[in-house]
């Protein structure tokens, strides 16, 4: 192996490092049929003009003592619509992202081509083979061309600060994520975990919870979490997510806990421990275990309702073993809700 192919096998490796363990490769590309587009944004003036050689733009970036973002998105996204507007909208954002970072935009469904050491793809074929399964997704490199933070899904603005700061400020080298977020100030919240879901009897032993017929919920949160609270007082609290809910064995741990629990593949150890081991980054997160111990999907980013209920439905349903791309799976459950004259919003 030459050494150029070596350094792509390992820019490569580092993303999947990077990676939930529930991803599974999406073998199609194409844009699914009926994709609506009620959250187009323009992209800012200030996001790179790249010619998508990932190893040159983090080369551009470093000589400028920055660091490169890529941005993953579609157009119909209106998550991504609230990235670039709730988020970059603001000056301080958009003023701190330009000052630690050159930011790359990547179409998930786009033809351009993408150069990364000696191979070559669409920006399609790169976003599936990172298993890209959210939209926006962000990914953060060092000027080694390691990733040191992948954010799968969008952050309100309070916390996609907190990432600015760890990434652009190279945190990593220092500390974790996680300590580095329980360092920060929490925004106002109910201060309290919303315990009520839980539906196991014995939450310590999470091996005892797991079944055939149900698949393992659990929820990481933390007391001042506002987020957390509208999950609790809000999304779950509607006949649809009363509905979703009851389909999976509930569990619910303050992921900085000192609690000492078994977790679902038999292994004795603090929840807080747990949390840096599946490298779960946000609260509310929400991870889903098959009745084998395993991870199948996570969410772990701001969701409002109907993406909310969406994934939970896709993984009770068990539509995740056959459709591994979750775009598409959302697509076609919005178009079949509105065959049935169900109005979809899906920023509700």
């Amino acid at each position: 192996m030459n050494m150029s192919r070596y350094k792509t096998v390992a820019f490569l490796f580092s993303l999947f490092l990077m990676l939930p363990l529930w991803a599974s490769a999406a073998e199609e590309t194409e844009l699914a049929p009926g994709l609506v587009n009620p959250g187009y944004a323009e992209k800012p003036a200030w996001f790179k003009v790249s010619f998508l050689d990932i190893y040159e733009d983090i080369a551009d970036a470093a000589a400028n003592d920055k660091r490169v973002m890529l941005y993953f998105y579609q157009d119909g996204c209106p998550y991504c619509k609230k990235l670039l507007e709730d988020n970059f909208g603001q000056r301080d954002i958009a003023d701190k992202t330009q000052k630690y970072f050159d930011v790359v935009a990547i179409n998930i469904w786009g033809n351009n081509e993408i150069v990364v050491g000696d191979d070559e793809y669409t920006e399609a074929e790169f976003a599936a083979a990172l298993k890209v399964q959210y939209t926006p997704t962000l990914i953060f490199f060092n000027e080694d061309n390691k990733a040191v933070y992948r954010a799968n899904g969008y952050y309100p603005p309070e916390k996609f600060h907190t990432v600015l700061d760890y990434a652009g400020q190279k945190m990593e080298k220092k500390i974790s994520y996680q300590d580095y977020l329980a360092k920060v100030a929490p925004q106002p919240a109910s201060g309290k975990l919303h315990t009520e879901v839980i539906n196991i009897k014995n939450p310590e032993n999470l091996q005892q919870a797991l079944s055939a017929e149900k698949t393992l919920l659990v929820m990481f949160e933390q007391k001042q979490c506002a987020a957390c609270d509208e999950l609790h007082d809000d999304m779950l609290k509607r006949s649809e997510g009363k509905k979703q809910l009851a389909r999976f064995n509930v569990a619910l741990f303050d992921m900085w806990s000192d609690e000492k629990i078994t977790t679902p593949d038999g292994k004795p150890m603090k929840v807080r421990d747990w949390v840096k081991q599946l490298d779960v980054k946000y609260a509310p997160s929400m991870v889903y275990f098959n009745a084998k111990g395993e991870e199948v999907f996570r969410t772990d980013a701001y969701l409002k309702s109907f993406h909310t209920h969406s994934v939970m439905d896709y993984v009770a349903s068990g539509a995740y073993k056959e459709q591994p791309n979750f775009q598409r799976y959302i697509d076609a459950r919005a178009d079949e809700l509105r065959k049935q004259g169900i109005e979809v919003n899906l920023m509700d």
